[in-house]
């Protein structure tokens, strides 16, 4: 109820400029004595049921924050202190960049979603690098792409840099090569391309981090045709790498609600939220078909309730993690959905949430 409130006052705004004063605000917040407590006890998650090992990582809930919130490393202790389980950072490239041009952020409001083109905006990975040196209580994964100046012959380069700068501070990295506001960048996820930008990134990580197991994954995007969807997957279990993130955002406009002249007034970008529920959820089953549980598989897209994250994790997902729902539905949302997935662990006679993953695959 609270946050109906402060969400009229924000959407007021544009959705860039709302997305800057809530991140102001959490920092700022943040420097406060007392505050990342506060919310710890007011939001904070410590149920046994929801505890699990993943990556290699002792998680108190497999609910987490995707990519593209704190793109700069600058607020994800704000962001655990809400209840979730992990913080992805990012998208990160090894140069500084403004991103593209705005206005690149928009609202579906009749959708529940979100348009962007924001072009992979950070202040670079020897910034985001630095912070995540810091003392810190969250677990923060690190999620890379590549620079907008840097062609795909490069990429390879492009990609290590980053990873030599982050690994040694992240608890897992990620590679994406799904966003479809890099021009060309997708092109990186025909196997031929990917194979040796997974190779290098894994050798960079090796060097950088000697004696920490840094797991890598890679986030796919929810347009790729079903085959493209099976290669990318024997590939991965070809590198053994650690998991696959299912689904980036998507370039697709079907089946919304907005006009469809509002939504071409909007622009080329990627859609996220509500609209691409089924779709994430299609291809994280065709993953699970695949590798079965030889891979950690990591649902996201579309995940706005407890019922939606229990039916990532039935169908094969470990972890999931949200975005644009957070936008609509506020900071509660971490501990809600956290505490519904309790909820249905007892109800499924599991005394864990481990014991529901892949239960419907």
């Amino acid at each position: 109820m609270i946050y109906r409130f402060f969400r009229f006052f924000l959407f007021a705004f544009s959705a860039e400029t709302a997305h800057r004063l809530t991140l102001g605000s959490l920092r700022l917040l943040s420097y406060v004595p007392g505050v990342l407590w506060l919310l710890r006890a007011l939001f904070g998650v410590s149920d046994p049921r929801l505890r699990l090992r993943a990556l290699g990582l002792d998680l108190a809930s497999p609910v987490g924050l995707a990519a593209g919130l704190d793109k700069d490393a600058e607020v994800f202790e704000a962001f655990g202190a809400l209840g979730f389980g992990f913080v992805e950072i990012g998208t990160v490239t090894s140069l500084a960049q403004p991103g593209n041009p705005q206005p690149r952020l928009f609202r579906l409001r009749r959708d529940r979603a979100l348009l962007n083109r924001m072009g992979f905006n950070n202040h670079g990975a020897a910034a985001a690098a630095a912070r995540l040196a810091r003392p810190r209580r969250t677990l923060v994964g690190a999620n890379i792409g590549r620079s907008k100046v840097t062609p795909n012959e490069a990429a390879v380069a492009d990609y290590v840099t980053s990873a030599e700068l982050l690994a040694p501070h992240a608890d897992y990295m990620v590679v994406n090569v799904s966003s479809p506001n890099t021009p060309s960048l997708r092109e990186l996820q025909a196997v031929e391309s990917l194979r040796p930008l997974i190779s290098g990134v894994q050798q960079a990580i090796e060097r950088a981090a000697p004696g920490r197991a840094v797991p890598l994954l890679l986030k796919v995007a929810p347009d790729l045709h079903d085959d493209d969807i099976d290669a990318i997957a024997d590939l991965a279990l070809e590198l053994r790498i650690a998991g696959i993130i299912a689904t980036n955002t998507t370039i697709g406009r079907g089946g919304l609600q907005t006009p469809p002249s509002e939504v071409e007034a909007l622009g080329s970008g990627g859609l996220s939220g509500a609209p691409l529920k089924e779709r994430s959820l299609q291809v994280l089953r065709r993953l699970r078909r695949r590798v079965g549980d030889r891979l950690l598989l990591v649902g996201a897209g579309g995940i706005e309730t407890a019922e939606d994250a229990w039916d990532r994790i039935r169908a094969g997902a470990t972890l999931v993690q949200v975005y644009s729902a957070l936008v609509y539905d506020g900071p509660s949302l971490p501990s809600r959905i956290a505490s519904g997935l309790a909820e249905r662990v007892s109800r499924a006679g599991l005394s864990n949430i481990s014991g529901a993953i892949g239960t419907d695959a």
